[in-house]
């Protein structure tokens, strides 16, 4: 009886041993099996698994995951756009991506663009992710050097359309010239200018979405993603699969990129911070935190606060500006989302300042930078550019654009103003460490021959638009034949359709009381 402890001890202490150690092993088996999911490796770049692929939401991971900041970009395409390594990723197949063309709906996005690789490249692969088919590029500058161009022609999907005097001809005869709703953007330079010829190539879009099969289509800037959240998936065509039949537009509310740091060279990589819409606020949120969202600048959003439109391609469709689409038979029946955004990547690099500057021949003058720009922070950025220091510049810039009052930034935070957005950031991170980018690069670099590339003559020639007879080289500077459009203009029915509707500035300060419904209905 007196030996009895003991010996019940040491049964006891081997159990107490063995037991862990024999749960340890079975948990290391059934990991190497791939039996567990471990929560802390779900979001790892190791682990290449985004919303929509398992049975989280839509906003899985958006608010919660920590940030991470890329490394700088290196100095030519390649080293910038990927470094290449053997990864599973099991969206693309074969590095095209090629889900099937009978997947509906199919939705395409037109843009004009002159960015480089290094951001066109991100901005495609990212929409081809959530499920965009097809891609429209109006290119020139950058974008049309034989280096960009032949890379983007080569990836299945994308149709490059170049700047060409064939292409001017062509839009010259659009029945745009010949009415009113853009006709208070005609013949002025720099943003009016872009605006106009935005509008002329989003018309063309329509010719070649419809030729193409396309349900949807949406204008976005290289420096805009789509956000598909409150979709079953991730995926923007679930969102539009789930729009009710009858609705011919539906608005996405844009949110604003909140850059936390001024050396910043891969936007959609290392920025995860955003500026809610006042869409996606209460009235009480949205003007209780107006002085401290707004920094000093002019308005509650550095650029414009009015988002962006997708639209069915039906008959007599036509752009109705930048921002949305209508219809020349009848008014579209539109919706606004309540959860979804288009993410706007708002001057996140120093750099952007002096490449709009250099983009738009104005004076840096208070009068004169009205007649370029339509947004007050684009006029103030552009004057600063122009006569400030370097030194100056970068200060002006960190004190406007870059957030980095810690204190301020987690009460917004908590507020709901701010908000954390990391899936396109993982989805990008993703995608360049599984080497796409640098195989798209290397594929067209070593494969695509010189009579591959597509002629502007032959890709346009079978675009037919409905005829005018304005000349479009004179969008911006030229003012010889303002006579005749005037003329016509003034002919013509101006109370049928809308005017254009242009970049607009979110609510600001003084609207508390009396809120514009223009506004939310645009």
């Amino acid at each position: 009886m007196a030996g009895q402890p003991p010996a019940a001890s040491r049964i006891l202490l081997l159990l107490l041993t063995v037991l862990p150690l024999t749960l340890a092993c079975f948990a290391f088996l059934l990991q190497w099996r791939g039996g567990l999911d471990d929560p802390a490796t779900r979001w790892s770049p190791d682990r290449l698994e985004f919303p929509g692929m398992g049975g989280d939401g839509p906003g899985g991971g958006d608010s919660n995951v920590p940030s991470r900041s890329g490394s700088g970009s290196g100095s030519d395409c390649v080293d910038v756009l990927g470094r290449s390594r053997t990864a599973s990723f099991p969206y693309y197949r074969d590095w095209k991506f090629d889900l099937g063309s009978d997947l509906r709906p199919q939705l395409c996005i037109t843009t004009s663009t002159s960015a480089g690789l290094e951001q066109t490249l991100p901005w495609i692969f990212y929409h081809k992710v959530i499920g965009v088919s097809t891609f429209f590029l109006f290119v020139e500058g950058k974008a049309a050097s034989p280096d960009v161009s032949k890379v983007l022609e080569s990836i299945p999907g994308v149709k490059v359309i170049y700047r060409t005097r064939e292409l001017e001809e062509q839009q010259a005869k659009s029945r745009i010239w010949n009415e009113t709703w853009l006709a208070s953007f005609f013949y002025k330079p720099c943003n009016y200018e872009l605006f106009v010829k935005q509008s002329l190539n989003m018309e063309m879009a329509i010719v070649l979405a419809r030729d193409a099969g396309m349900d949807w289509i949406i204008h976005l800037d290289t420096d805009e993603l789509i956000y598909p959240a409150g979709a079953r998936e991730y995926s923007v065509r679930q969102l539009l699969a789930d729009v009710p039949g009858n609705v011919d537009m539906v608005i996405f509310p844009n949110y604003e990129s909140s850059v936390e740091r001024d050396d910043v060279k891969e936007p959609f990589s290392e920025v995860s911070m955003f500026k809610k819409n006042y869409d996606h606020l209460t009235k009480d949120v949205y003007f209780g935190n107006y002085k401290d969202a707004t920094r000093g600048n002019p308005n509650y959003f550095l650029t414009y606060g009015n988002g962006k439109a997708a639209a069915r391609i039906h008959d007599h469709l036509r752009p109705n500006g930048a921002h949305r689409w209508h219809n020349y038979m009848k008014t579209p029946n539109e919706i606004k989302l309540e959860e979804a955004a288009v993410l706007h990547y708002t001057y996140p690099k120093f750099s952007d300042l002096t490449s709009r500057r250099d983009r738009c021949g104005c004076k840096p003058t208070k009068e004169d930078v009205k007649r370029c720009f339509m947004l007050e922070f684009d006029r103030a950025a552009f004057i600063i550019a122009s006569t400030a220091t370097e030194e100056e510049m970068l200060r002006w810039y960190r004190e406007r654009v870059v957030w980095t009052d810690r204190t301020v930034n987690i009460k917004l935070l908590r507020k709901g103003i701010l908000t954390r957005i990391n899936t396109p950031m993982v989805i990008v991170q993703g995608l360049r460490e599984s080497g796409v980018f640098s195989s798209v690069i290397a594929s067209a670099q070593t494969i695509l021959s010189k009579d591959k590339l597509v002629s502007i003559e032959n890709s346009n020639s079978s675009t037919k638009l409905e005829s005018g007879e304005v000349s479009s080289r004179k969008i911006g500077t030229n003012r010889e034949s303002q006579a005749m459009p005037r003329r016509v203009l003034e002919s013509t029915e101006s109370d049928i359709h809308p005017s254009a509707v242009p970049p607009l500035s979110p609510p600001g300060a003084g609207d508390s009381l009396l809120l514009s419904d223009a506004f939310r209905i645009q």
